[in-house]
């Protein structure tokens, strides 16, 4: 008789059904795990053995044998630890044969039969509900298996011996609850910052739209400052969001004890980050920082420190909001839709714009274009704003705090996304919520601008040699202006300053 139990192999964020097979059967005393496992599914027999002795059972003397079907499909991780030792509980009669029918099961094991973490519960929940099946996994992922539906049934047991209990009556594992991590205040506020009004403003711009940032100014100006306090004015994650964000953090393995936070991501690699750390890959294909920045924030400081074709890596993501990791036997694709902030020094020294400065390795603005130049021009074309942050003085540190911090900002921002969002629903585009998201033919629609505005719009395009991604870029920004503003129409005023974010974006590009 074969006993059959029902697990996940991960593809991305997707969780394809697998059927773990299990049969004793007469022979020599021997377990054999086929089916294209990797080495940590290959090594689950001695933590399943170890774990049913301290259980108080034992595997018979007989020729065991567990298929994991489809077999061409890899089998990677160790959540097929708990399924298979089901499947050979009940083989030997430890559990009714038919306990496990009609579930999805992953787990760890421990030598002491304690059921671990793993990674992946909450897409293996939201796979199984989709069967029209329950899910076992462990207690420590109860909750974040919660948020698949209210309907799907859940056991979370915290070892071996409990699920036995459970299934023989004796003991009932309750439902958990889902779990969210709420995070009502930040240590960080934009109240700290002293000086730097312009791009404060331009901070609040790019979070009511969406949009890519770059800041360029000496050390110690604040860059890194004014990038840390970004997720304090960023609405929190809405349920859609939130879901898409979620599933990553669980494929990861990022999700502390089960609990979901509506915090916008914030992520900071440091610049000797790897092609694979930072768009995904490796040996399972895993998702990289710009997934896990997905809807959030992706934060790179020194960003002419980073390797060229690293940078360049995130081209395709910035426009399609979604990266393709392609193998030799399989092609996953991860969501990648965030926010770009890079922080840059003028040049290598850092003070090529102080007055009176003399660089020895030439003229002050040449060494900065060398510096510079480390940046695509292709790559800068998709940088919605490039301020200047320049150094504080002396008399801006001794002033008293601002009087108007993060609460405030957020407020505005909040109001903008809410505008965006309410335009985006009506125009039937749910998947589009911010106007850095819209396309071509949308900005047309609601970025259209007055007749004075179009008359600077197309003398700018002409002197700036605005590429068609700039002047759609140019748009988006001046539509986030005029939403900040509560204004229907975008006016003269918000292409004004639209056009000087990009003006020294265009410097920037020249320099590439």
């Amino acid at each position: 008789m074969v006993q059959r139990v029902t697990t996940v192999a991960f593809e991305g964020i997707e969780a394809r059904a697998v059927d773990v097979q299990v049969q004793v059967a007469p022979g020599l005393p021997a377990c054999i795990i086929v089916g294209l496992a990797d080495k940590a599914v290959s090594e689950a027999k001695e933590r399943v053995r170890s774990a049913l002795v301290a259980s108080g059972l034992a595997l018979p003397a007989r020729r065991i044998i567990i298929n994991l079907a489809p077999a061409d499909l890899p089998k990677e991780g160790s959540h097929y630890d708990l399924p298979i030792a089901l499947g050979l509980m009940a083989a030997i009669g430890a559990i009714p044969h038919d306990a496990i029918a009609g579930f999805t099961v992953l787990g760890e094991l421990g030598l002491d039969g304690s059921i671990a973490p793993v990674a992946g519960v909450l897409p293996a929940a939201i796979s199984a509900n989709s069967r029209g099946e329950g899910l076992i996994c462990p207690a420590a992922c109860g909750a974040e298996a919660a948020w698949a539906s209210p309907e799907i049934e859940i056991i979370a047991a915290r070892s071996l011996i409990q699920l036995a209990n459970h299934f023989k009556g004796t003991q009932v594992l309750l439902r958990p609850q889902p779990k969210i991590r709420e995070v009502e205040g930040s240590a960080v506020d934009l109240k700290d910052i002293k000086g730097q009004e312009s791009a404060k403003r331009a901070l609040e711009i790019a979070a009511a739209g969406g949009h890519n940032l770059l800041m360029i100014g000496p050390p110690g100006a604040g860059k890194s400052m004014l990038a840390a306090r970004l997720p304090s004015i960023l609405p929190p994650l809405s349920p859609p969001e939130l879901l898409e964000v979620s599933m990553i953090a669980s494929v990861a393995g990022e999700i502390a004890d089960g609990a979901l936070t509506n915090r916008r991501p914030f992520r900071s690699p440091h610049h000797s980050a790897s092609m694979p750390a930072l768009v995904g890959g490796g040996l399972r294909a895993r998702p990289g920082e710009i997934s896990l920045a997905h809807n959030g924030v992706l934060f790179l400081d020194e960003l002419a420190e980073f390797q060229p074709q690293v940078l360049d890596s995130l081209r395709q993501p910035l426009e399609t909001g979604e990266v393709a990791i392609a193998r030799a036997n399989h092609r996953i694709t991860y969501p990648a839709r965030f926010m770009l902030v890079g922080a840059l020094n003028p040049c290598r020294c850092g003070r090529a714009d102080e007055p009176g400065f003399a660089c020895k390795r030439g003229p002050n603005a040449r060494c900065a274009a060398d510096y510079q130049a480390r940046l695509s021009g292709p790559l800068i074309d998709r940088i919605d704003l490039t301020i200047e942050v320049p150094a504080v003085t002396a008399s801006d540190l001794i002033l008293p705090p601002p009087a108007e911090g993060s609460t405030e900002v957020a407020a505005r921002v909040a109001t903008a996304r809410s505008l965006q969002a309410a335009r985006f629903a009506a125009l039937a585009l749910p998947n589009v919520r911010a106007n850095a998201q819209a396309s071509g033919p949308v900005l047309e629609e609601i970025a259209k601008p007055d007749a004075a505005g179009l008359a600077l719009l197309r003398d700018a395009a002409e002197a700036m040699r605005l590429s068609a991604r700039g002047y759609h870029r140019v748009l988006r920004v001046a539509r986030t202006l005029a939403d900040l503003d509560g204004a229907a129409k975008v006016g003269r005023v918000h292409l004004a300053e639209a056009l000087s974010y990009r003006a020294l974006t265009d410097e920037v590009r020249r320099a590439a």
